[in-house]
């Protein structure tokens, strides 16, 4: 293989590698606000509510 094709492919390996990293990276920065989890839970809370209980999924 020529020179050109491995520069190609570890510049692909290292771009791969790198976005794996960032998306972990950013994976652990984002902390939800206690205001923002109550309002998720409530909005949890109205939907479960107003859908029909069906016991025959199970």
């Amino acid at each position: 293989m020529p020179i050109s094709g491995w520069i190609i492919l570890l510049v692909a390996l290292g771009m791969i590698v790198g976005s794996l990293f960032l998306l972990w990276d950013s994976a652990h920065s984002h902390r939800l606000s206690d205001d923002t989890l109550e309002k998720i839970r409530k909005r949890q809370a109205e939907l479960e509510a107003r859908e029909p209980k069906d016991e025959d999924w199970k």
